[in-house]
């Protein structure tokens, strides 16, 4: 197979830095191929929200593909929302959809290892009384001090998660500066605390009119959700969190094996 073939550099527009590898002798479709190596982009960063990949002839050409080709490898972005066709401007990129692993990790490490850029505002970081539910969840008296966090996720500067957390009040000094430069289980490590498991439930419903301002959606939009209470090593609970995501922004991915 000819080297160019397999590798192709699109100049002139934001994709010049992105390279691709399409098979012509794989049974998989090049408007597949290409479909994906667009996506992979889109979600590492190096497609931004606002880049502009030019019109479909100019694709087609820069990439040795048909029109229709391309035309179907873009449509099939569209429809999952990364890429919007703009009338007198041409295709450009969205945003991505974040797709995290169901483990026992950290929302903003997890964005940050996926070139997803990552950035925190912290709505609230003061102490308050446990509710029955928190008090509940983190095994301590109702009423008991606990910190109770707010806080906004964003990626590339669009707003994709609103977190709220409740931990001993305790456990852990959490400066606002230091959870706005990174996430709050690197803070746990830092204070020696050992993560060991968690119990989260995942689920979905619409949001409301504070949520929807908050990420940039309108009110009923659909929102992914996620209870979680994380333990220590000791099978201390010291955290017990109630997020909101995106559902155009965000899904969670897992592995399901057949249990012998």
């Amino acid at each position: 197979m000819a080297a160019g073939d397999r590798s192709r550099a699109v100049t002139g527009s934001a994709l010049d830095s992105v390279p691709f590898a399409l098979d012509r002798g794989s049974p998989v479709p090049l408007y597949y191929q290409l479909a994906q190596q667009l996506e992979s982009a889109i979600e590492h960063g190096a497609l931004a929200p606002g880049n502009l990949l030019g019109n479909e002839i100019d694709l087609s050409v820069r990439l040795g593909l048909s029109r229709p080709t391309v035309r179907q490898a873009i449509q099939n972005l569209v429809d999952k929302g990364l890429l919007v066709r703009r009338r007198g401007v041409g295709t450009q990129v969205v945003h991505s959809q974040v797709k995290r692993p169901l483990e026992l990790s950290s929302l903003f490490d997890d964005l940050a290892a996926a070139g997803q850029g990552p950035t925190t505002h912290v709505l609230r970081n003061e102490t308050g009384s446990a509710t029955a539910e928190v008090a509940a969840a983190l095994g301590i008296a109702e009423g008991a001090e606990v910190v109770v966090l707010e806080r906004l996720r964003r990626t590339h500067g669009q707003p994709v998660a609103f977190l709220s957390n409740h931990l001993p009040a305790a456990l852990l000094d959490l400066p606002t500066d230091r959870l706005e430069s990174t996430g709050l289980y690197a803070m746990l490590r830092s204070a020696g605390i050992s993560l060991h498991s968690a119990r989260q439930t995942i689920g979905a419903r619409s949001a409301n009119a504070e949520e929807a301002a908050l990420l940039d959606e309108t009110e009923g939009s659909a929102l992914l959700t996620m209870q979680r209470t994380a333990y220590d090593d000791t099978g201390r609970a010291v955290e017990y969190g109630q997020h909101v995501y995106r559902a155009s922004r965000y899904a969670f991915d897992f592995q399901l094996l057949v249990r012998t």
